[in-house]
C-alpha cells in the first residue's frame, strides 16, 4: 500500500513530523510519501490561509500524480482539513483529514472537546464539525492565543498553556482532541494532566486512513 501525506502549508519541518508519525502507525508494509505544498502559508491559522491551503493541497496532489506516482490513500496533514472534500472528488481515493479523523475517533468514546492553537480556529472547527454532523457530541473548542506552530517553537510555554486548556476541556467531555500537525506528540505528554483520553490528531489521521484502506 502507498500512502500520500499532503502538508498544505509550506513548512517542511511539519511534513517530516507527519511522515515520521504516520509511517510508525502504518507499519513497514506501507510506503509513506510526504509532500510539502509548493505555495501558500507557513502555517494555516485563519480563513484566508485556509482557503489558500485547500488550493495548495489540490496542487500538491496533482503534481504528485503527474510525476507518475499513484497513491492508494491520502492523509491531509492539517488540523482543519482544507480541501479534503475536493481531494476526495478529484482523486476518487480514501482521503482523511486530521480533524475529521480525530473527531470521529473521539465521538466513538462519547462527548468530546477540542484544544488547539490560534483563536481563529474556534469557529472554523465548529463549522467543520457541523458539516460532518459531528457537532452533536462536541462539547467545546478551546483555543490558546499562540498558533500551534508558535507553541511547538516554545515547548515549555506550549505545554503549560495546553495543559491548562486540556484541563478545562475535560470538564464536560469524555475525550479531548489535541489538534494540530505541529503539536504531534503533545497529547502523550499531557495525558497525565487529565483523567479522560487525549487524542493526538496526527495519530488519529494515520489510524483512520490505514483502517479505511484495509477495510475497503
Amino acid at each position: 500500500m502507498r500512502l500520500l501525506v499532503i502538508n498544505p502549508n509550506t513548512t517542511a519541518a511539519v511534513t517530516k513530523v507527519l511522515q515520521r508519525r504516520i509511517a510508525s502507525i502504518a507499519g513497514d508494509a506501507v510506503q509513506v510519501d510526504a509532500i510539502t505544498a509548493r505555495f501558500g502559508s507557513a502555517y494555516i491559522a485563519d480563513e484566508s490561509s485556509y482557503a489558500i491551503g485547500a488550493h495548495a493541497a489540490l496542487d500538491t496532489y496533482a503534481a504528485h500524480v503527474y510525476a507518475g506516482v499513484k497513491p492508494d490513500a491520502i492523509v491531509l496533514g492539517c488540523f482543519g482539513d482544507p480541501g479534503v472534500f475536493a481531494l476526495r472528488e478529484v482523486s476518487g481515493l480514501p482521503v482523511m483529514g486530521l480533524a475529521e479523523a480525530s473527531m470521529r475517533e473521539a465521538s466513538d468514546i462519547g462527548r468530546y472537546s477540542i484544544v488547539t492553537g490560534g483563536a481563529a480556529w474556534k469557529p472554523m472547527l465548529e463549522r467543520l464539525a457541523r458539516s460532518l454532523e459531528l457537532d452533536g457530541l462536541l462539547s467545546k473548542v478551546i483555543t490558546v492565543a499562540p498558533t500551534a506552530a508558535q507553541l511547538a517553537a516554545n515547548p515549555a510555554m506550549g505545554q503549560a498553556l495546553l495543559a491548562d486548556a486540556c484541563r478545562q476541556a475535560a470538564r464536560d467531555a469524555d475525550a479531548v482532541i489535541v489538534g494540530g500537525a505541529a503539536l504531534a506528540g503533545m497529547a502523550a505528554l499531557l495525558q497525565g494532566e487529565v483523567s479522560v483520553p487525549l487524542i493526538d490528531s496526527v495519530d488519529a489521521g494515520g489510524r483512520a486512513v490505514v483502517r479505511g484502506v484495509r477495510l475497503a
